[in-house]
C-alpha cells in the first residue's frame, strides 16, 4: 500500500486569475493505493467526503487514476483507492485538485513507473476538471510542484515556479460558508475594460518582479484585484470587514482564495499573521458547538507540494 499527501492551495493570488497559485502546509488530502481484488479501478473507502461519488469515472481521484492507467496501457490493472478527505470542499482551497494529485502521486509510486511530477500533471488535471468544469492549473500545479506557480498557458501546462522571498507568509481564513467553483465562475463577466486590463496586468507582472527582489512594499502595492474580487466579494460573509481589518493589521494584501469563500492574506512576519488570525476569529465568532466558526491556517509557503508519506 502506498499513501500520498497533497496540500490545499490558494489560487489566483489576487491578480493571477487562473494563472497563479501556491500550496499551503495544511490541510490536505491523503489517498491510499493498493492492489485490488479484481481487474479495474475501485474506490473502496472515502473518509469525511460526504456526497462524493464512489464511481471512479465521476470522482476526481478516480478519473486521475483511470487516465494515468490508460496512458500506461494498464487499464485492466487491479487498483483499490482509499480517499481520506482532510479538508472541506466548496471552500476555495483546491479540495478536488488535492485528491486528484495525491491519487496519481500514490499510483506512480505503487506502480514504480518513475514518472516525474511534471509528467503526472495532465492526469491530475483531468481529474480536477471533473469537479471544476474547467481546465485551469492554478490549483493542481502548485499542489503537485510546490512554491508560487505562474502559468503561461493552461492548455499546455506551461508554467514557471517563482522565487519566494524569505519571510513571506500566508494566512488563510475559511468562513462558515460554502461556494461551489462552478457557481462562482458562472457569475463572472466575459469582458473587462481596457483600464482594468492595464491595471491587472501591471499588478501581476510587477508582483513577479517584486517576489524576485524581495520587495515587500511593492508586493503590497501589487496585490489589488480590480477584475475578479469586485464580482465575487458579495458572496462571502463579512468579506469587506475582514479585508479592512487585515490591512489595518499589516497584511501585504488580502483577497479571495480561488472561488471562495476562503480568503487569504500575505504577510511579512508571524506577528501580523497572529493578529489577523485573532481578528478573524473575533469577527466570525463561535458556532453552535462553542468552537471558532472560522478556521484559520498560517505558515510559510509550501515549497515541496505533494509527497509520499
Amino acid at each position: 500500500m502506498i499513501k500520498a499527501f497533497a496540500p490545499a492551495t490558494v489560487s489566483n493570488v489576487a491578480v493571477g486569475f487562473d494563472i497563479m497559485g501556491f500550496p499551503m502546509e495544511a490541510p490536505g488530502d491523503e489517498v491510499l493505493i493498493k492492489e485490488g481484488k479484481e481487474p479495474g479501478v475501485v474506490i473502496s473507502k472515502i473518509t469525511k467526503g460526504k456526497g462524493l461519488s464512489y464511481d471512479p469515472s465521476k470522482n476526481t481521484a478516480g478519473v486521475a487514476v483511470l487516465k494515468m492507467l490508460e496512458h500506461l496501457g494498464m487499464s485492466n490493472r487491479s487498483i483499490d483507492i482509499e480517499i481520506r478527505k482532510k479538508m472541506p470542499f466548496g471552500t476555495g482551497i483546491g479540495s478536488s485538485a488535492a485528491s486528484a494529485v495525491a491519487a496519481v502521486v500514490a499510483l506512480n509510486h505503487f506502480l514504480q513507473t518513475k514518472l516525474t511530477k511534471r509528467e503526472l500533471l495532465p492526469f491530475a488535471m483531468a481529474g480536477e476538471s471533473v469537479a471544476s468544469g474547467a481546465w485551469h492549473g492554478d490549483n493542481v500545479i502548485p499542489c503537485m510542484m510546490g512554491g508560487i506557480i505562474l502559468i503561461r498557458d493552461n492548455a499546455t501546462l506551461d508554467f514557471t515556479k517563482l522565487y519566494v522571498p524569505n519571510g513571506l507568509r500566508y494566512l488563510v481564513i475559511l468562513p462558515p460558508a460554502q461556494i461551489l467553483t462552478s457557481e462562482s465562475r458562472s457569475i463572472l463577466s466575459d469582458t473587462v475594460t481596457l483600464k482594468q486590463m492595464i491595471t491587472q496586468t501591471g499588478n501581476a507582472a510587477t508582483l513577479v518582479a517584486a517576489l524576485y527582489n524581495g520587495d515587500f512594499e511593492k508586493i503590497s502595492r501589487c496585490l489589488r484585484d480590480v477584475v475578479i474580487e469586485p464580482q465575487r466579494a458579495h458572496l462571502i460573509p463579512k468579506f469587506q470587514e475582514m479585508k479592512a481589518r487585515a490591512m489595518e493589521l499589516g497584511a501585504l494584501g488580502f483577497s479571495i482564495s480561488g472561488s471562495g469563500p476562503s480568503m487569504f492574506a500575505l504577510c511579512s512576519n508571524t506577528f501580523d499573521c497572529d493578529n489577523i488570525e485573532a481578528a478573524a476569529k473575533e469577527l466570525y465568532g463561535k458556532d453552535h458547538h462553542g468552537r471558532d466558526a472560522a478556521q484559520v491556517y498560517q505558515s510559510s509557503i509550501n515549497q515541496e507540494g505533494a509527497i509520499v508519506c
